[in-house]
């Protein structure tokens, strides 16, 4: 955009325009350089995109490779399942990847329930069953790796092992969050079209911000659902993320029963785009042991 638009309203009214917009090579958010041409377009592709009913709302996902099936959930609001796309290119070489768009993001729809664990956790059993009667590894980054946690303490059975990336302890008191939709558009407007343009409901993406404000304003993932999680954890951060702090990280790491922790250095919240190789470094044995 060459300048900044004056109403979040104005900028729905060119959904259309950014529908045509998301045939370009897809973009994460604040992403430097463009995408290569022929990179796969995760979370916008034809020729791997399904939908599963879950609740009220449509749930869109994306499977390839084959094998153990490993499910990928990427981070909240301002994420999207192309900023995984290192992981589904590195993991669908030995396993089946169900790349999944969450609640509102992306292609799948906003439901009119409120959000919750158990309707996160939901979501994700719905996809799962839709793929597999087997049980599933998860990677889930920020918001992902919450609803990794939650689907992990609900179905437990249905989990063999977990990667969270830039997920702790989450209590009401550590932060206030707050939706800001102009100000992500003036950070970076071509993502945002980008987004828009995916959303079955653009004119929703102001209730999608307050519902996920809502629900970590008002909710605890602490040692209550940790202890629940049965199955091996590894917990990933970069050393000064500033969204899951790093005393957050330490609490989670000590309340789920069968952890382990890998803390990388000099990297923030999005530890894997700064810093892929090691972080898929750290996650290579855990998944072999």
């Amino acid at each position: 955009m060459k300048k900044l638009l004056f109403s979040l309203g104005f900028l729905i009214s060119f959904s259309t325009i950014c529908q045509a917009q998301t045939a370009k090579p897809l973009r994460h958010f604040m992403q430097q350089t463009p995408s290569p041409e022929e990179a796969i377009p995760y979370g916008n592709n034809p020729k791997a995109g399904k939908y599963v009913q879950a609740g009220d709302a449509k749930i869109y996902y994306e499977v390839y490779g084959e094998g153990e099936p490993f499910v990928v959930l990427h981070g909240g609001l301002l994420g999207s399942t192309y900023e995984m796309h290192q992981f589904i290119d590195s993991l669908s070489k030995r396993y089946q990847v169900i790349a999944i768009s969450t609640w509102g993001h992306g292609k799948s729809e906003l439901g009119k329930a409120p959000l919750s664990v158990k309707q996160k956790a939901g979501d994700i059993l719905a996809v799962v069953n839709a793929v597999t009667s087997d049980s599933v590894n998860i990677l889930g980054f920020s918001d992902g790796g919450f609803g990794g946690y939650m689907f992990a303490a609900l179905y437990p059975e249905r989990v063999k092992k977990m990667i969270a990336i830039g997920a702790g302890e989450q209590t009401p008191e550590l932060r206030r969050m707050e939706f800001n939709a102009l100000e992500l558009f003036q950070l970076d407007p071509a993502f945002m079209e980008q987004q828009l343009g995916l959303m079955p409901e653009p004119d929703r993406l102001m209730e999608l911000g307050n519902q996920v404000a809502d629900f970590y304003n008002s909710t605890s993932i602490s040692k209550d659902l940790f202890e629940k999680i049965q199955c091996p954890v590894l917990i990933i951060a970069g050393e000064n993320d500033r969204n899951a702090a790093l005393e957050t990280i330490l609490s989670g790491y000590r309340m789920i029963p069968d952890s382990q922790l890998g803390i990388i250095p000099n990297a923030g919240h999005g530890v894997f785009l700064e810093n892929f190789p090691a972080v898929w470094f750290s996650i290579v044995p855990f998944l072999r042991n």
